[in-house]
C-alpha cells in the first residue's frame, strides 16, 4: 500500500471511529415482552440533499436482537450508503421478537407505535422502517396502517407506491452486478463463470436468480432450511429456480433429494472451488480461523458483514478478491431513496412499476460504476478492494 494512500486512509478511519450516533432510541413493553431501537450512526453526507439530514436503513427481527447489534448496523450503512454515492446517513432499527412468534403482529404494531416520534417526517433523522433479516412484506401494511401514512415504510408493494424492493430482490440485483464488473474488470468471462450461494433467504435467492440470469452457473447452495449444503447438477437448475426464487424451501429440499443427491454439511460452502462465492446469511461466517479453507477466487458480499475485517485480510493475502457489502449491497437504501424522492403517483407505478424500475437502474449503475472506482483504486494504491471502498465511503462522508 502506498505511504500517502496508507496515511489518508488512516486518518479517515480515525475521523469516522470517531463518530458518535446521531440518535439513539430504545424503547419497550414488558407486557407484550418488546424491546426495540432505532440508530441513526451519521447524516453527514445527506446534508444539502433533498431529504435534509436524513438516515436510512432497514428493519432488523430476530430473537435475539440487541442494541449492539442495531448499533452495528447503522455504523455499516453509514458507510454503505456513503460508497453507494447516496445523500442519506446511514441508521437501522429492529425489534427484538420472534416473527413466527402467535402474537407477533401485535407486538410490531405496538413496536412501530413506540418508535413513530424518531421518524424523519416528525422532525427525526431516521429515514423509517424498512426490510430486513426477518422482515416480511405484510409489515408494510401494518405499519403504514398503523400510522395511517404511506410514507413511513420503504420497500413498499408497487399498489403502495413502493419499489416493490424485496419481491424484485433490488439487493439482490446489485450484489450480482458487483460480481459481474469484477469478473469483466479482472478479464473472466461471465457466461458460464461459476457461482456458490451461502443463505436463501431475499438476499440469496435474488443472486440464485439474477447470477443465472445473466449466465452464471450456479454450483452449490446451503441454508439451514435445507438441511446443509447441495452441490446442483446443471441438469436440475430450471426447476430450483423457481422455488430457490419464491424461497420455497421444502420443494427445494425435495427436488434437490429427487436428483439423488444428500447434502454436505452447511460449511461445505465456503470450500466451493468457484468463481465467485456469494455469502448471503448473516454476519461474521468468515474469519481469520476459517478463511484457509476459501477455495473461491473472489467473495462478493451479500450479507451485512459476513466477512470480518481480519477474514478479508486472511483472503486479500492470499489473492482473493472481496467486494464489500458496503459497495454490493446498497439496493436496498437506493430502492428506499427512490420511494422517499419520487414524484411518481401511485396510479401510475401501480401502471408502469416506475419506481422498480428506476430504483432498479441505478441500483445496477450505481454498483457498476463504484466496483470499476475500488478496484482501479486498490490498484493504483496497491491496496486491497476492501480498503479502497472504505476511503471512497470516509472520503464521501466528510466531503460534506
Amino acid at each position: 500500500m502506498s505511504t500517502r494512500f496508507s496515511e489518508t486512509l488512516d486518518t479517515l478511519e480515525q475521523r469516522f471511529n470517531a463518530l458518535k450516533p446521531e440518535v439513539e432510541l430504545s424503547v419497550s413493553d414488558d407486557e407484550l415482552d418488546i424491546e426495540g431501537h432505532v440508530v441513526v450512526w451519521s447524516t453527514r453526507n445527506a446534508i444539502g440533499g433533498p431529504l435534509g439530514r436524513c438516515g436510512k436503513g432497514g428493519t432488523r427481527i430476530t430473537p435475539t436482537l440487541t442494541l449492539d447489534e442495531v448499533r452495528r448496523l447503522a455504523r455499516t450503512q453509514s458507510l454503505k450508503n456513503a460508497a453507494a454515492g447516496l445523500p442519506l446517513g446511514g441508521a437501522k432499527s429492529g425489534l427484538r421478537a420472534d416473527p413466527q412468534g402467535d402474537d407477533f403482529e401485535r407486538q410490531y404494531r405496538q413496536f412501530v407505535q413506540l418508535v413513530a416520534p424518531a421518524l424523519r417526517q416528525n422532525g427525526g433523522r431516521w429515514g423509517g422502517f424498512g426490510f430486513d433479516l426477518g422482515a416480511q412484506p405484510i409489515h408494510a401494511q401494518w405499519a403504514c396502517d398503523e400510522l395511517d401514512r404511506l410514507d413511513v415504510f420503504t420497500g413498499k408493494p408497487v399498489e403502495m407506491g413502493g419499489t416493490d424492493y424485496d419481491k424484485e430482490g433490488i439487493a439482490g440485483l446489485g450484489v450480482t452486478e458487483a460480481a459481474i464488473t469484477l469478473l469483466s474488470e479482472r478479464g473472466r468471462a461471465v457466461e458460464g463463470a461459476t457461482a456458490a450461494v451461502q443463505g436463501l433467504g431475499a438476499m440469496g435467492a435474488a443472486v440464485c436468480r439474477y447470477a443465472v440470469e445473466r449466465g452464471m452457473r450456479l454450483m452449490l447452495i446451503c441454508d439451514p432450511r435445507i438441511d446443509g449444503c447441495w452441490s446442483i447438477p446443471e441438469a436440475t437448475q430450471p426447476e430450483l429456480m423457481q422455488s430457490i426464487s419464491t424461497m420455497d424451501f421444502v420443494t427445494t429440499k425435495r427436488t434437490l433429494e429427487s436428483a439423488g443427491l444428500a447434502p454436505m454439511p452447511l460449511d461445505s460452502i465456503l470450500e466451493a472451488d468457484v468463481d465467485v462465492l456469494f455469502p448471503c446469511a448473516v454476519q461474521d461466517v468468515i474469519g481469520a480461523k476459517n478463511a484457509h479453507l476459501v477455495e473461491s477466487r473472489s467473495v462478493v458480499e451479500g450479507a451485512n458483514n459476513p466477512v470480518t475485517a481480519d477474514g478479508r485480510s486472511a483472503l486479500f493475502s492470499r489473492g482473493i478478491d472481496v467486494i464489500p457489502d458496503i459497495i454490493a449491497n446498497p439496493g436496498g437504501a437506493i430502492a428506499a431513496f427512490v420511494e422517499l424522492t419520487s414524484k411518481v403517483s401511485i396510479e401510475e407505478n401501480i401502471r408502469t412499476g416506475a419506481k422498480s424500475l428506476e430504483a432498479k437502474q441505478i441500483t445496477r449503475n450505481r454498483v457498476a460504476e463504484n466496483v470499476r472506482e475500488v478496484l482501479h483504486l486498490a490498484g493504483e494504491s496497491n491496496s486491497s478492494p476492501v480498503e479502497a471502498a472504505h476511503y471512497l465511503a470516509y472520503q464521501r462522508i466528510f466531503s460534506a
